[in-house]
């Protein structure tokens, strides 16, 4: 198998999974104060230190570094715990885009039906519409919530100038980023994002599924504007009740030291080979859908000649190629993609678009064969459709 589905998620790094396997043997509850409780607790607290520092952090807590399950319970915490952390809501409104990852869409939709005004943003071309986003800023804005990099279309949102503008017009606001896509493949700190909270995510970034992270900001935790998603025994500082999944968030932590550790090099290999391979599908009669601004380094949306997305991935997984349709998490959905409806796509050409996404783990004579599986199946499946 060709695995060109990192956007979904990416293989664990051996160094992640060697001092995962070390870690099981560490089998204390983090809250014991036993000696095995203790050596559990100089775990959780390594690890927060490697993905803090992955996030431009210098000494990260449990206050402001929040490990969690996954992006999207980050995002949910971020989302839901800023905007009921008090029983009367003086604000109402909330402001996202409309190619949102649907752990944030989802939400959005609940917010709806109970009585927020919630904006979305066009993307089109792969750029927020600043004019429009400035236009929604008001005295009613409760929430912001951007995602900085797009998981379908690898369009990079200029999210840290819309953020400022928040704190300059709606200063009372909390701002929230998405940043699973973006952890350690497009350049970042909590500093330079300037985002309240920050979503990341472990399996993104060659560590294991089930652990993520949510950066929470010292003022935001100072004037009590977050409240606990999960209720029950306190960990977390509170804000995350639930023992600790030690296992993963050492890995988590490995991981994120190791990417950091080799950013550029990666995010240049991957370059390479997006490039390559969009060289290839053009040659192989696909199209690729290019965002005006800046692109992440590992995403490469294409749309193909009238053959639907899902008759393109069975083909190609029958010779041994993994890529997918869009976002994992909406894969059994039969919705057309509210990413590439709002990039610009017509609902039939989004109909027949897949999503191609690399690692630095993917060779050039992988693409080279993708590019080779691509040409055969448009020619093939285009014929059979005559």
């Amino acid at each position: 198998m060709i695995y060109l589905d990192n956007s979904a998620t990416t293989e664990i790094s051996a160094a992640a999974k060697k001092k995962m396997i070390e870690a099981i043997e560490i089998y204390g509850n983090p809250s014991s104060r036993h000696a095995m409780g203790i050596e559990a607790r100089r775990l959780v607290d390594r690890a927060r230190e490697q993905v803090g520092s992955a996030l431009g952090l210098s000494r990260p807590s449990a206050e402001n570094l929040i490990f969690t399950s996954c992006g999207s319970e980050s995002n949910n915490t971020a989302i839901l715990g800023s905007l009921y952390s008090k029983e009367k809501r003086r604000y109402n409104k909330v402001i996202t885009t409309d190619s949102e990852h649907p752990s944030v869409d989802n939400v959005m939709r609940k917010l709806e039906k109970d009585g927020f005004e919630v904006v979305r943003v066009s993307t089109r071309g792969g750029n927020i519409d600043e004019n429009e986003f400035m236009a929604a800023l008001d005295d009613n804005v409760a929430l912001v919530s951007l995602m900085l990099v797009n998981n379908e279309t690898g369009a990079v949102y200029n999210v840290a100038r819309l953020f400022s503008a928040v704190k300059r017009r709606c200063p009372d606001a909390v701002t929230h980023c998405d940043a699973v896509q973006g952890f350690l493949k497009v350049p970042f700190t909590v500093k330079t994002l300037g985002a309240d909270m920050i979503s990341v995510s472990a399996h993104k970034i060659h560590g294991p599924k089930g652990v993520g992270a949510l950066y929470v900001s010292p003022e935001i935790v100072k004037m009590k504007k977050l409240t606990p998603y999960l209720i029950g025994g306190g960990q977390e500082s509170g804000f995350r009740s639930g023992t600790e999944n030690i296992v993963g968030i050492v890995g988590f932590g490995e991981a994120a030291a190791e990417e950091r550790a080799k950013i550029s090099e990666s995010v240049g290999k991957m370059v390479a080979l997006r490039d390559l391979c969009a060289e290839k599908a053009v040659a192989a009669g696909a199209r690729p859908n290019i965002p005006t601004g800046q692109r992440a380094p590992h995403v490469l949306s294409l749309t193909l000649p009238d053959i639907k997305s899902e008759t393109m991935l069975n083909f190609l997984s029958s010779k041994g190629f993994c890529v997918s349709a869009g976002s994992a998490c909406s894969s059994h959905s039969r919705h057309i993609s509210s990413s590439l409806v709002g990039f610009g796509l017509p609902e039939q050409e989004a109909d027949c678009t897949i999503r191609v996404s690399f690692s630095e783990y993917n060779t050039e004579d992988e693409i080279n064969a993708f590019g080779e599986a691509l040409h055969e199946g448009i020619g093939s499946l285009v014929r059979i459709k005559r």
